[in-house]
């Protein structure tokens, strides 16, 4: 298992975003020196957790919970054949494209080392947003992402330090739940009912994602798929 590349953004001006300014750092490009990563703080006011990255809509990106995120080059090639389009690594704005790791079956609060400094957690999947759509330019791109069910991974920052493409990943906790990416990306989007199953992740989910297993279990309980009548929006985020 290992880093392909690291990505970094600038930010860029585009008509698709919901950005005040109509910014967004999404257009990540590889870069081949080393790259500094640490948490960049509190969602609203921290950004990417790369140094030379940037995350322009920080109310709904970015932030210690989302400081990185990972997508796997085997999902990037699985797309590129459904697309029949070149995706170069970065191309789904991801910091880190991987190899060999199975991003939708890692585990919530599983960590990576990652080269000989950085830590990482898992703590989430990514929830396609109008951003992600219009920088790829595919129509219905946000329902036939989620369709998919192949997010990627969102982590946080355990351990600071600097990684660059060519390192390795090396999974060194593996939580015993089964609360996976993929899992928790299903009740987040497409299958609600399923949210109270992520509580057994506990803290090492996204906050958020937290909140709104617990609040679905106060209000329905479990099991009560006749009952629960949420239905998935997609993330307005840029």
């Amino acid at each position: 298992m290992k880093l392909l590349s690291v990505n970094l953004g600038r930010p860029k001006a585009v008509p698709y975003t919901d950005h005040p300014q109509g910014m967004t750092g999404i257009d990540k490009q590889p870069v081949d020196t080393p790259v500094r990563v640490a948490a960049p703080g509190p969602k609203g006011f921290g950004a990417s957790g790369l140094a030379g990255d940037s995350v322009c809509g920080t109310r709904h990106h970015g932030g210690d919970d989302q400081a990185v995120y990972a997508m796997a080059r085997e999902d990037l090639d699985e797309w590129e054949g459904a697309l029949g389009r070149t995706l170069p690594n970065g191309s789904f704005g991801e910091n880190l494209t991987t190899e060999g790791v199975d991003l939708s079956g890692a585990r919530i609060g599983e960590r990576w080392a990652v080269g000989s400094e950085v830590v990482l957690e898992v703590t989430s999947g990514r929830i396609p947003c109008r951003t992600f759509q219009g920088h790829l330019g595919e129509k219905g791109w946000v329902k036939r992402f989620t369709q998919r069910g192949a997010p990627g991974a969102y982590l946080r920052v355990i351990r600071p330090g600097e990684i660059r493409a060519g390192d390795a990943i090396q999974i060194v906790h593996r939580p015993g739940h089964e609360v996976t990416v993929a899992l928790q990306f299903r009740a987040a989007t497409t299958e609600q009912t399923l949210l109270p199953l992520l509580l057994a992740a506990g803290d090492a989910l996204h906050p958020e994602a937290l909140a709104r297993a617990r609040k679905h279990k106060e209000k329905y309980g479990e099991g009560n798929e006749e009952r629960s009548g949420e239905k998935y929006v997609a993330d307005p985020g840029s």
